[in-house]
């Protein structure tokens, strides 16, 4: 097994522990959970298969889906910002930029990866809420649930990569 690959599963494993041990744990007025494990896909690099990144996106969100008891709802948000993350990035990369450039930061700059991981955070958050209400009768507290959370996850996912620097 190479290297990046078991970084990958080290991540996953991380990602999977913070978020059932401690961040389920936290509602904000109700309504905002930070669901970080999303930064688990922002972070995949450009030449990674698309297949591949949506197979560890289903994964981790079936992994999610088993501890938080929401069947399907994670694997369904996570399968769908897999499959959406390569196209954004590249987006956001510059047309010399090199095929195995890492979506961070650094590489693209804090106002890019700002945008990409809103962008991604925000349709991982508005698909989850939606698949977990499964109704738009209260539609005002379905966007309060899924703007809220997509706000606390954006911060942590920047606070995050400021530490990454």
């Amino acid at each position: 097994m190479s290297i990046d690959k078991l970084r990958l599963l080290l991540l996953f494993v991380v990602f999977v522990l913070v978020q059932v041990l401690l961040l389920d744990r936290i509602h904000l007025f109700h309504c905002a959970t930070p669901l970080l494990y999303v930064y688990f896909v922002v972070m995949f690099h450009r030449g990674y298969p698309r297949w591949a990144s949506m197979l560890w996106g289903f994964v981790m969100g079936l992994t999610i889906d088993m501890f938080a008891n929401t069947p399907g709802v994670a694997s369904a948000s996570m399968t769908l910002v897999a499959f959406i993350q390569p196209s954004l990035l590249e987006l956001f990369l510059p047309r010399d930029a090199e095929e195995n450039i890492k979506s961070s930061a650094k590489t693209l700059g804090t106002w890019n990866f700002s945008i990409l991981s809103a962008l991604l955070v925000l349709t991982y958050c508005l698909i989850f809420f939606a698949l977990e209400t499964f109704s738009f009768f209260n539609g005002l507290y379905w966007l309060q649930c899924a703007g809220a959370s997509a706000l606390l996850t954006f911060g942590l996912i920047m606070a995050l990569e400021s530490l990454r620097r």
